[in-house]
Parts: C-alpha cells; structure tokens; sequence
C-alpha cells in the first residue's frame, strides 16, 4: 500500500452500494491494514457495483485518496439464480458457480470464483486498486436469499 504520511498511513475504507455507504474503522500506521469488518446492503435489481474507496486519515487537513476499486455484481446475482436452479441437486457442500476473469469492466487482479459453499453463494476477490501507485484490497462478498450482500474487506 502507498505511503501517504511520514512513514506509514492511517487507512480507512468506504463502501458504497447505491445510495447506502458504509466505512471501516481507522488503523493507524499501516501498510497491511486488516479490518474484518462485515456491511450489509438491500440490493436493488437490477444488481449495482459495490464500490470501495480507500482513504489515509489525517488530524490537520484533508484525507489523502489512496485508491479505489469496484466489484460488479451481475455475476454473484447470475450465480444466485443458478444455485437456485440447481438446490435440489447440489449434494456437495462446495462448487464453483461461475469463473470470473479480470478485465476492464472490473478491479479484479485475478481469476475469481463465484462459489456454493455450505450453502451460501460467496465470492471472494483480489481486487487492485486504481489511480494509486500500489495497492490490494481483498473482499468477500456473501449473497443471501432475499437480494441482500454482506461485505467484508481487508485491505493488503
């Protein structure tokens, strides 16, 4: 991750779906930031982006931007409809879903997988983030019956 102080940076993360935003707490002097930090947002159809950007705090001006990145949802909703289709003949507690590959309509720095996993559809991604010399930002996104996700983010 970029340095945006002195020596280190005090990263938070906002999250945005629509109109609803989210934001993680501050870790002070961090390049390797974890948050572990779950957010929940009413999908609307049809499906939206999650956005993330990344901000440094800082005491006595304006936060430093350190980056941004985004996820398309299309897949992970495409996904659900599938493991609906397919409940009653899943028998394993673990399938990929749907393969997704990075490219200019994504963040993504890697092939990702859209997965039945115990159940639940989940995605987790390597996201890059954008307009920023370094940068990674992992997320899990979980798709609950009723158009719901939960996001957790890490940031590396």
């Amino acid at each position: 991750m970029a340095i945006r102080d002195f020596r280190s940076s005090d990263p938070y993360v906002i999250v945005r779906v629509g109109n609803a935003t989210a934001k993680t707490k501050v870790i002070n002097s961090c390049l390797n930031p974890v948050w572990n930090e779950e957010f929940t947002f009413d999908i609307k159809e049809p499906p939206q982006a999650i956005q993330f950007e990344v901000f440094d705090k800082d005491r006595f001006k304006h936060d430093d931007k350190m980056g941004h990145a985004f996820i398309d949802l299309q897949p992970i909703f495409s996904a659900s409809k599938l493991k609906r289709a397919l409940q009653s003949k899943l028998t394993t507690s673990e399938m990929k879903l749907r393969k997704v590959a990075p490219n200019s309509e994504n963040c993504l720095l890697e092939d990702s997988f859209v997965m039945y996993l115990n159940g639940d559809v989940v995605f987790d991604a390597r996201l890059r983030l954008c307009d920023v010399e370094t940068g990674e930002l992992f997320v899990k996104v979980k798709w609950f019956e009723g158009v719901t996700t939960s996001v957790s983010s890490g940031l590396k």
